[in-house]
């Protein structure tokens, strides 16, 4: 058999339509083995639309619902999109639905849910974050998500791949974020043009999974379809973790000759970034922004209060705390993460550092409970920093990671981080 080299991208599409290769610009019908949704994004939508076609439900194990953007409740309209979905949860009897445990992005795969050679769909743009696990995971509208949960297939449109080579080694206090808004200060964010991205290199490798899920999460700033990175022992790690064992990860690769535009990278010289209002494709070099005055700091989202990222400001605020006049508030991204945060005594030293904890959900980066001051020059972990995104309009929001957000805090201006780890 004539061999025809593939990349990532292509050998997913391929095996989820059961073809043994694909190219770049056909288009293929494929099966889905995973639907993610959330009240924001689901049930409100849907239940009206499937009413009205008088369909079921094509498979309820492979649908996931997670209630993370209105919750807490907080006003009527809020409490009306949760209980629809939870009542559309009881009528449907879906297996796996996650009440206020944690952000869709982090919980998925906390659940077991994603694994090499997946092919899902999430009612959010942030989806991609399943391509850290070697899944084809992107976002889709209310209407494709409608086709999916009767039909159990969507089509698509076959990518180019732009890989993104990151050679060498991370400085320490420098992170998957800074690398998400350097890459997004230099292509902007319609950098991947409806292509994939993959991240790849020994920089990438050397990643943690939690530091891979930021990295694919925020390929949605760069305009790409999906973030893949191939799996392997660190996936194998995770999963086993969170009780998926024997996962395959062999030959989920990209071929060495698979056409693919590449990009490279030295991780070694790649300093912290920060993106300034109001776009993550506003980055530079942290230096360029140091001594910027700040009023808040919001270590929340699925990009930016995982474990590990709330372990690193822990680190900055270790036996320290905020600069007077400075609110920092944490939103720990999952309960799990929060638990373990809690066990590893980082919960505590953040509080004693002077942080205000908020409820483990979308919270202000979304702009719902616990959102930002109004005029309040604020540097956050979120994915994005819009006008008005995250709740006041007024507000000047820079982006940064949680090592950039606490040392910020800490001093009370945007700061280097590694001179505070110094």
């Amino acid at each position: 058999m004539t061999h025809v080299p593939q990349t990532l991208a292509q050998k997913l599409l391929a095996a989820a339509s059961g073809r043994a290769s694909v190219a770049p610009g056909e288009i293929v019908t494929c099966k889905v083995d995973l639907a993610m949704f959330h009240d924001s994004s689901g049930p409100r939508r849907l239940q009206p639309m499937l009413d009205e076609l008088g369909a079921e439900i094509w498979d309820r194990n492979k649908v996931v619902l997670v209630i993370d953007h209105y919750v807490p409740e907080q006003d009527d309209e809020s409490r009306r999109i949760v209980r629809i979905a939870r009542e559309w949860a009881q009528r449907e009897r879906l297996p796996n639905v996650y009440d206020s445990v944690g952000i869709c992005h982090v919980v998925v795969p906390e659940g077991g849910h994603l694994r090499p050679g997946m092919l899902a769909v999430g009612g959010d743009s942030h989806s991609p974050t399943g391509g850290a696990f070697g899944a084809y995971m992107f976002g889709v509208g209310s209407t494709e998500m409608l086709g999916v949960v009767v039909k159990g297939e969507i089509w698509i449109k076959v990518p180019d791949t732009i890989m993104m080579q990151w050679d060498g080694k991370l400085s320490d206090g420098v992170t998957a974020k800074d690398m998400m808004l350097h890459m997004i200060g230099r292509f902007g964010m319609n950098g991947g043009r409806y292509q994939a991205v993959e991240f790849c290199g020994d920089a990438v490798r050397a990643l943690s999974m939690q530091e891979r899920m930021t990295l694919s999460n925020m390929s949605a700033e760069l305009g790409s379809q999906v973030g893949l990175i191939a799996p392997d022992a660190v996936t194998q790690a995770y999963l086993a973790d969170v009780g998926v064992a024997q996962v395959a990860v062999e030959g989920w690769h990209s071929d060495a000759d698979a056409p693919a535009e590449i990009h490279r990278f030295d991780a070694g010289a790649l300093a912290p970034h920060v993106a300034a209002p109001h776009s993550p494709a506003n980055s530079r070099a942290v230096s360029e922004f140091a001594g910027t005055p700040i009023a808040a700091a919001y270590i929340g989202a699925c990009t930016g209060a995982k474990f590990e990222d709330l372990r690193a400001a822990a680190r900055v605020l270790h036996g320290k705390r905020v600069a007077a006049g400075v609110r920092l508030m944490v939103a720990p991204a999952s309960k799990r993460d929060q638990d373990a945060a809690a066990e590893a005594g980082i919960m505590q030293t953040l509080i004693d550092a002077g942080a205000e904890v908020f409820a483990t959900s979308c919270g202000a980066c979304a702009g719902y409970g616990g959102s930002i001051p109004d005029n309040a020059n604020t540097i956050s972990t979120t994915a994005r920093n819009f006008k008005g995104r995250m709740g006041s309009a007024s507000a000047q929001v820079y982006l940064a990671s949680p090592y950039t957000v606490a040392a910020s805090a800490l001093i009370g201006a945007i700061a280097d981080p590694r001179e505070v780890l110094a």
